[in-house]
């Protein structure tokens, strides 16, 4: 039994949801968001929930049980109150701006890194050394958090680099004389 898959979703005031078939389209306040779900469940909507139930006792429908579930619940919470990342960069020199639709990092390159921001992702920088994505769509803002960090991971000794703003880096000790 999965622990997350028996828990209905519940829908949001604001929130409309439309079920057909295999598709589901969630519309709230910051936008709209669908999915199209696999065949191993199936999908009920009533009382003001969506609850996710496995069509067989397959170690796939099991699997993807618990799956599908986040997954509606992850498209109600992103089209009611969306996602945040937040980005922490550390190094002397090392800065983001936010011009336009880009966003402008210096990494300690010989050059600028220059990122384009996706459509339906906002980036903002409140002090230079750090980074809020947000947007409605949880993966597409993990991902670009990570394209971001990708650039510059935060190294041990030092730790030196582009962070989750909740991450830890263990730190190393330098050289022993």
């Amino acid at each position: 039994m999965s622990r997350i898959g028996k828990k209905p979703v519940s829908i949001p005031s604001g929130v409309d949801v439309t079920l057909s078939g295999s598709e589901l389209s969630v519309k709230g306040p910051k936008g709209v968001l669908a999915m199209t779900f696999v065949d191993d469940v199936v999908v009920t909507q009533e009382d003001g929930a969506i609850s996710v139930q496995p069509r067989s006792k397959s170690q796939r429908s099991r699997a993807m049980w618990g799956l599908q579930r986040t997954l509606v619940s992850n498209l109600v919470t992103g089209v009611s109150t969306g996602f945040t990342e937040k980005l922490a960069i550390t190094g002397v020199g090392y800065r983001a701006a936010v011009q336009g639709r880009t966003l402008t990092l210096q990494l300690g390159y010989s050059h600028d890194v220059v990122f384009p921001i996706p459509d339906d992702i906002e980036i903002k920088t409140p002090v230079p050394t750090e980074i809020e994505i947000s947007g409605i769509d949880k993966q597409k803002v993990g991902q670009v958090a990570a394209k971001i960090r990708e650039w510059r991971k935060p190294e041990p000794y030092k730790g030196k680099g582009v962070r989750y703003a909740n991450e830890f880096i263990f730190r190393k000790e330098g050289k022993k004389k």
